[in-house]
């Protein structure tokens, strides 16, 4: 599992993690049913504290991206309600395309830039 995390990021490090195993999701590296490492595992890789991982794995299953196994640990399972997330999807869009509005950032480079997005997904 290659996850990439930066340190000089202002980002907070678990919320980086979520967000790598996410668009791992999305970009097919993950799949229903696979595993993470274990927490321990996970922390030593990256040499991160075990806390930091536990925190993460604990949003993502609040957020419906895994689940916990007792014997498998952490696994994927992308059980998120489709309408409850597309309704939070358009709340946290609404913002970003306000922001986006407010810089004159046209409809059509919005798009464009969703494309470009979408196409990185597909094609790896």
């Amino acid at each position: 599992m290659i996850l990439e995390i930066d340190f000089n990021s202002e980002e907070a490090l678990y919320l980086q993690l979520c967000n790598q195993i996410i668009m791992g999701i999305a970009s097919s590296r993950f799949r229903e049913g696979d595993s993470l490492p274990s927490v321990r595992q996970l922390a030593d890789s990256i040499g991160i504290n075990m806390h930091t991982v536990n925190k993460a794995y604990t949003v993502l299953k609040q957020e419906g991206y895994v689940k916990v196994d007792r014997r498998r640990g952490a696994v994927i399972a992308i059980d998120v309600d489709r309408i409850q997330t597309l309704a939070e999807l358009r709340k946290e869009l609404q913002v970003i395309l306000a922001k986006g509005s407010c810089k004159n950032i046209s409809k059509e480079e919005i798009f464009a830039l969703m494309e470009e997005i979408y196409e990185e997904y597909e094609s790896e």
